[in-house]
């Protein structure tokens, strides 16, 4: 397995903020298509970046090959979708973790 920094780049600089409800529901069937590689583990993390010059998506693989990473990128909808979406994928050097909970389901902890 080799672990993978990958960049979903959108059509526009501003689409975290002016995303249109075709986009916003596009967005879903991606968040779907990876939830299942996520579940099985080999997504570690994904999520969108609110950077100030412009917002992106990230996600970290852990994946036999890049090829193999570049077969389930070409099938993300919204790369199928030709509206605009691409990806930057860079090799990383090493990989250490700690398999949490999606944020989703982590409660808060009181003492």
């Amino acid at each position: 397995m080799a672990p993978f920094l990958c960049k979903l780049i959108p059509p526009r600089r501003t689409f975290l903020a002016d995303m249109s409800e075709e986009e916003r529901a596009l967005m879903g069937e991606h968040q779907a298509y990876w939830r299942p590689f996520v579940e099985g583990g080999l997504v570690i993390a994904m999520g969108a970046v609110a950077d100030p010059s412009g917002g992106y998506g990230v996600m970290i693989a852990d994946v036999a090959s890049e090829a193999s990473l570049g077969a389930l990128q070409a099938n993300d909808p919204v790369i199928r979708a030709g509206r605009g979406f691409s990806y930057e994928t860079f090799a990383m050097a090493g990989l250490a973790t700690t398999r949490l909970e999606p944020l989703a389901s982590v409660r808060s902890v009181t003492p």
